[in-house]
Order: structure tokens, then sequence, then C-alpha cells
């Protein structure tokens, strides 16, 4: 806490300096000592800034305790040498402002006794604003931007090193109770989840047994803090406590919101943060450049300078326990070289001076309306203002109206700091505001300890306000110094493993967002980040890989020539239409042999004509499928499947014929001929090519692309147009066969020359077997393998009808030649007979 006071002398006398201390003045005070000397000293020194007025100042130690802070405002408010308040006793300085650094108990308590006095407050560090306070305590006014950073930096920054589930700890205070409160929802608003919540007492070891088994056991590697000078002694020696007892195999990384200078060398003094332990921390960008180097050698340098500049002596109060230290600032004492004011003037230490000069610049522009309206009262005999001299036998009395804030300078001075605006050690320009609490950017540093023992404040990575609401955090991970426990990486902090790419979240029932499961995306979907929300579906042009972790180009997929499977099945229709095509010419050849004229030799040339066009139909359906082929595939396969089953069923027709027309006085004799055949084929097709015109013309089959039935690829087929229409041609067909093979197998046993009953019995066993087992195969396959199952079904059945009916009198014809005469045939019957 430091006072500014004045007094109007042209000599410019030099003010006393009173430092309140328990026993010694520690080097933390020297600390914070050198900045108020170097700014006073520097304004003091300045004829223009505030010419006839000489700054003084008073500086007051309260450890963090109320006691000590009450006796140091008594000590204020009492202008004489006794420590007696309202009493003013000889000439007197004037009591300006109270440039302060405290948490928030404290601060309440100093705002309430200086505004009762109406005496200005200036908080240059404070770490929580409070916006209820400038209502409340209109005489406090706060210099300079948050110290601590908004809850989504401190978010951000954990989700940058995907640290989901974390520890918060805060002061047993009420800031600390609300940076509780706020800071859980805004971090589980952004996934990241508070495993424990705890406050931290002063020096209070007993309550943290807890805290120091929960850290031994849960997987939190990664805790905010929110920390004072208070809280932050109490929390290294916890750590140190933690070290020794637990013997935890990794440190953990301490996030904390803010640090001062002397919590930085309790840092370095007790906590492992070379081996054990990372600390990472916020500070408020300045505009001169701020130096972290935080070297022991340089605290003890400041310590002897601050030693030699001030002249020191001890007396003792009423009270043992106290012991008021008052020291004299020297005439002449040689100032330290600019490098190293630099590094004095550093962090907080800037606020510091930034903060006293505000109060000079207010000073002067009061000042110099004072002065103006003085000149303006023209004849009058003002009274003495507070910063003149008083006559002597006015010099003690015992009042209250030394502290009222409506005369003079003091006056002035709060009209202008209500209205004045600077910008200060932000770089992003704070100012003493009415309403909002100044903003500004921040860098995050980690205070580390190099092998060769010397202790530094690395920048790792800096924030940026982009917008309103909104901001940039970005860390150099290359820059991180992290302790040798964590293997030169940074360690896990989560509540389970990350879902790798391919997979996606699965949340656990009851449990917090941030502990879930992994799922692994199903077909067709994939997962490009860790912890993926859901698993996005690819375009229907691509498919999901194996990992589910991009998409493939799917490819197009059809019946070629180029493929082996096409290859061999048109190798194979091409074989048997030659094969095919050599038992025709045979036939003709022979025509005019008993075998070939037996059972109807026109029949027997329309059956083999259409099992040759059933095998040269196999090259519709390999190729890539065109209008036309779609067209042309299943119609012309139907019809001559049914041409060719339709001869048949008339050749056996035709053998029951003559077998009943031998009886005597039978009129199937009349039926005998070509007549009843040709009629039967005729019939017989003519339905199937009906099915297939309506067919073509309700719904005819068509090029489609099928993207979803295959993974992976895309298939280019046929459409039938009607499933049923397309089923109603052949199981029209397979009808016709199950007739054949059933009038085929009633007259088998049928006497007759070269009887074909038995062979057209075979022949439409294999017919009707290949067929029946072709409708499950074709519904089961997708794709070229559908096409492939209906060209193998057709040249399989198709061979079997060649087989059967013609390998047997191909035979006879080719190489048993005797077997087929007239002479042989009558005396096989005769035999016979």
């Amino acid at each position: 806490m430091t006072v500014l006071a004045s007094k109007e002398d042209t000599a410019k006398e030099k003010t006393m300096l009173k430092v309140v201390c328990q026993r010694s003045m520690p080097s933390a005070s020297y600390w914070h000592v050198l900045p108020f000397f170097f700014a006073i000293h520097e304004i003091n020194q300045n004829p223009r800034l505030l010419p006839n007025i000489t700054l003084g100042y008073n500086i007051y130690e309260n450890y963090f305790n109320e006691r000590i802070t009450h006796e140091a405002m008594i000590d204020l408010l009492s202008m004489g040498q006794k420590t007696v308040p309202n009493y003013r006793c000889g000439r007197q300085n004037i009591l300006l402002a109270v440039l302060e650094e405290t948490d928030s108990e404290l601060f309440h308590y100093v705002a309430a006794m200086l505004g009762t006095y109406k005496i200005p407050q200036i908080n240059y560090g404070i770490i929580s604003h409070a916006s209820e306070n400038k209502y409340h305590f209109p005489f406090s006014y706060w210099l300079g931007p948050r110290q601590e950073p908004p809850h989504l930096v401190i978010v951000e920054l954990f989700l940058h090193f995907q640290w989901t589930w974390i520890c918060l700890l805060a002061p047993d205070n009420e800031n600390g109770e609300k940076f509780r409160k706020t800071f859980v929802p805004a971090a589980l608003k952004k996934g990241v989840c508070v495993a424990f919540s705890e406050s931290i007492l002063v020096l209070n070891f007993e309550k943290e047994k807890g805290l120091l088994l929960y850290l031994r056991k849960s997987k939190v590697n990664a805790i905010v803090s929110q920390l004072n000078l208070s809280t932050v002694m109490t929390l290294a020696l916890i750590i140190k406590i933690m070290d020794r007892r637990e013997k935890l195999a990794i440190g953990k990384v301490w996030v904390v919101t803010a640090l001062s200078d002397l919590s930085v060398r309790w840092l370095y003094r007790i906590v492992d943060l070379q081996h054990k332990h990372a600390f990472l921390s916020f500070v408020i960008k300045t505009q001169t450049g701020t130096s972290y180097d935080r070297a022991v050698s340089d605290f003890i340098a400041f310590e002897m300078f601050a030693r030699s500049a001030f002249q020191c002596s001890y007396s003792s109060s009423g009270l043992s326990r106290k012991v008021w230290e008052r020291c004299t600032e020297k005439e002449n004492q040689g100032i330290l070289s600019p490098d190293v004011v630099a590094k004095i003037l550093s962090e907080d230490a800037y606020s510091i001076r930034n903060a006293i000069q505000v109060v000079s610049w207010t000073l002067s522009a009061a000042y110099t309306s004072q002065l103006g309206q003085k000149r303006r009262q023209v004849g009058a005999h003002p009274a003495p203002q507070p910063w003149q001299k008083v006559p002597a036998k006015a010099r003690c009395n015992k009042t209250s109206t030394s502290f009222q804030p409506f005369e003079g300078l003091q006056h002035q001075l709060h009209l202008f700091l209500k209205n004045f605006q600077v910008s200060n050690f932000s770089a992003d320009g704070g100012y003493l505001e009415k309403d909002e609490d100044p903003a500004a950017g921040f860098d995050i540093i980690q205070w580390a300890v190099f092998p060769n023992k010397s202790t530094s404040g690395v920048k790792v990575g800096s924030v940026e306000n982009e917008a309103s609401s909104e901001v940039k955090v970005s860390v150099d991970q290359s820059a991180i110094l992290w302790p040798t426990s964590f293997n030169k990486k940074f360690p896990l902090s989560r509540c389970t493993e990350s879902c790798h790419p391919g997979y996606t979240k699965l949340t656990r029932e009851g449990a917090p967002i941030c502990c879930y499961d992994c799922s692994h995306c199903v077909e067709g979907t994939i997962s490009m980040q860790e912890d993926a929300a859901h698993c996005k579906r690819c375009p229907d042009d691509q498919y999901s890989n194996k990992k589910r972790d991009q998409c493939d180009p799917k490819v197009i997929s059809f019946l070629s020539y180029e493929e082996t499977l096409g290859l061999i099945l048109s190798i194979s229709a091409f074989i048997l239409s030659l094969t095919t095509g050599f038992v025709l010419y045979i036939f003709i050849k022979y025509r005019e042999t008993p075998i070939v004229k037996a059972n109807n030799r026109d029949l027997t040339y329309i059956l083999l004509v259409f099992l040759l066009l059933s095998f040269l139909a196999s090259f519709l359906f390999i190729g890539h499928p065109q209008k036309i082929t779609c067209l042309l595939r299943q119609t012309i396969f139907s019809i001559v499947f049914s041409v060719a089953v339709s001869s048949l069923l008339a050749k056996t027709i035709m053998v029951v014929a003559a077998f009943l027309a031998t009886k005597p006085g039978s009129r199937m004799r009349k039926w005998l001929g070509k007549r009843l055949a040709n009629s039967i084929v005729l019939f017989c097709s003519g339905v199937q090519i009906g099915i297939c015109i309506i067919w073509l013309g309700l719904a005819p089959p068509f090029p489609d692309v099928d993207m979803h039935s295959q993974p992976g690829q895309i298939l280019i087929q046929c459409n039938e147009g009607s499933v049923a229409m397309f089923y109603s041609a052949l199981g029209y067909m397979g009808f016709l066969a199950v007739v054949c093979f059933l009038v085929a197998f009633l007259a088998r046993k049928l006497p007759g020359t070269f009887n074909e009953a038995k062979l057209i019995t075979f022949s439409m066993l294999i017919f009707c077997s290949v067929w029946i087992s072709f409708v499950p195969t074709y519904l089961s396959t997708k794709g070229k393998y559908m096409v492939a199952v209906q060209i193998f079904s057709i040249q399989t059945s198709s061979l079997g009808l060649l087989g059967c009916i013609f390998v047997p009198k191909c035979y006879i014809i080719v190489l048993k030649p005797h077997m087929n005469m007239k002479e042989h045939l009558m005396m096989k019957k005769n035999e016979g007979g």
C-alpha cells in the first residue's frame, strides 16, 4: 500500500518514507519499493509537470493480515507524530491518494475506511474486478486491465493441449468462490470437465490431505489455479509435500491465472520446476516490452541497492509484537543502470510506476485548474488551501476538516480522476473506466528452471482479442521446456483416451461428457479427427475405407471383356456357339439318314438354331450396359429359351401321338404331321412373346447406376424395369420346361424307332435343376456377379439340352454310320419281335 502526499516547497524537500513491517524489511518489499522510488524521483525532477509541488510517499506492508492493515490505516489517517486519527499539528503534508494492490477482502476493508474521508483509492493490480464495487465505493478507481484472463482464454489453452479432465483450485474467499462457480459452467460449455474443485486455505495442511490423495490417484494432470500471494505460498508447500510423500511418477501442469513477482520467487525456491512440475501463467502485454528474467542474483543486487539508498532506523511501539521501521531517503544515491531499472519496472512493477504517473498527471491538471480559479477571484481573500502554509497558532487542532473532500485540491483530483483516461501499461490500451473492466492481451508464460540452474519466464504463447466476444490463443509448443518426468511431451489429462479418427464418441450413461466410449464408424461413414461427435457420411460416389478415416472413390463395376470372368464367359459362349453350329451342320449334311428324319427333322433344326442363339445371347450380357442391350438381353433370352423348350415339348407330344396312332381305329393319325408340331411351337412361344411385348410397353429395362448395394463400387447394370414382368417371363419358361419334363417322363418307355423321350427327360431334368438353383443364386448376388450367374445358367442349361439330345445322335452319325441305316433298324426290330 502506498500513500502519495504533497507539499508546496520551492526547494523540493524530500519527504519521509514510512514502511510497516514485522521484523525487518524483506527483499520482496524492496522489490516493490524501488518502482515507487524511481517514479517519484522522475516526477519530482521534472519542473514542468508539478511546479512548486513535491510528491512524497509512505509505503505500508500489510502481510495479508486484517489487523496489520487496520493499524496501517490508523497510522495513515494520523497526520501527526502520534497515532491519533483526525489530528493535525503544524505544517502538514496533504494526503492526495492511496495506491494499493490487495485482494478482495482487504480491498473492501481499505475502501470502507478511505470512503469515510473520501480519499481517492487507486488499485493498480487487483486480481478480480467486481463491477458492483464501483457503485458501493465511488471513491475507488481501477487502473489497468484485469490481471486475470477471461475464462474462455483458459479453456482454449486447455483445449489446445486436449486437457479435458482437470482440477480447479481457488482461494477460500469471495473471489475464489466466484471463480469456481463461473469457471465450471464456462469450461463445461466448451467440453472441459472439472473433475475436482477445491478451495485452498492459507497454511492449512490438514484440510489439503484429501487434495493430495486425489491428485495421486486420479488421471488429472492439469490443474487450473486462481492464486493470490498467500495461497500460492500454501500451494507451493502442498506441492513440495506431495513430491516428498506421494512419490508421483509424473508431475502436474499448473495453469495459474496470474502470478506476482514474489509468487514466482516462491515457486522457484520450493517447487521442482526442472524435473517434476510445469507452471504456466498469463501476463498482461506491455507497451514497453516485458522481461521475465528472475535470476536470484538480480534480487540480491536490488536488495543491496535498496539498503544503500535508504537510511533506516528501528523503534519499538507500545506493542512488543510490532516493530516500526522508518527509513529516510538519502539525498544523493546512485541510480542503477537502465537495463537493471528496466528489470525492476518489468511486469507488475511497471504498473506501479504507471499508477504514480497517472496520479501525477491528474494532479497537475487539477492544480492548474485550481490556479485558474484562484486568479479569477479578484479582490477576494480566499481561505488557505490545504497545501498552503497556515499560521502557527492554527497549526495544532483536532478536527476532521482536514479530510473534507469538497475543498481544495483533493476535490479537484476526484473530478479529474473520474473523467481522466490514459493509455497505460496494457498493449491493448487499458484505462480508468466507470462501468467496464479494461480489456487487455496476454502473454502465456512458462516459469522454468534450466539445466544450469538459471531461472526465467519463457513466453510460449499469446492471447489476442479478435472480436468483442472472441479470443485467439496461440501456443508455440517448441518453446515449452517440459520437466524431465514428462519425457519431452505434454502429459495427458483426460477421463478417457481420445477416440482416434474412424471412431466416434459414445456417451456413457450417468457420466460427465468428458467420460465416454469409442464406437467404430459404420460402413459408409467416416470421422477424420479425434473425439469426433459423430461420423460423417461419405458422398454417394465414394466409400469409407476399413479404418473409416477417409472416403475413397468408388470403382465403377460391370461385367467387361477385359476382366477374367467376362473373358472366360465370352470364350465359353463362343466355343459352345461353334459346337452348336457344327452339330447343325452335321444334321443338315446327313438330313436324309433315318436318325435325322426320325422325330420331326424340322423341329430338330429349330431346336439347334435356337440353342445356337441362346449361346450367342450371352454376349448381350457382357460389356458396358447400353440402352439397346438392356432392352434386348432379357427379352431375347426369354423368347429363345421358350422356342427351344416349345420345340422339345412338340417333339415329345409327337412321340406320344405316334404311339397312339398305331392303335386300331385311333383318330390321332390325322394329327400326325407338321401341323401339330408347328402349332405347339407357335402357340407356346407366342405366349412368351406376348409377355415380353407387354413388358417392353409398360416398364422396359434401362441402364441404371447402383451406388449403395456394393461397398466401394458403383454398379453399372440393367434395371429390369418391372421385376414382376421379369419373373413372369422366367416363370412361364419354367412352366413349359416342367410340362415338357412330365410328358417326356411318361413317354420314355413307349416303343418306337429312335424314341427321344428318354433323352428329352434327362435334358429337361438338367434344365429344370439349373434354373431352379438360378433363382436363389441370382437374388443373393449383386452387380456383375448377378449377370455372370445368369450367363452361366444360360450356357449350362443350353449345354445340357445340346449334350443329352444331340451327342448320342452325332456319335451314331459320325462314328457308327452302319447303325444309321434302314436295314439295321428293320433287323433290330425283327430281332426284338
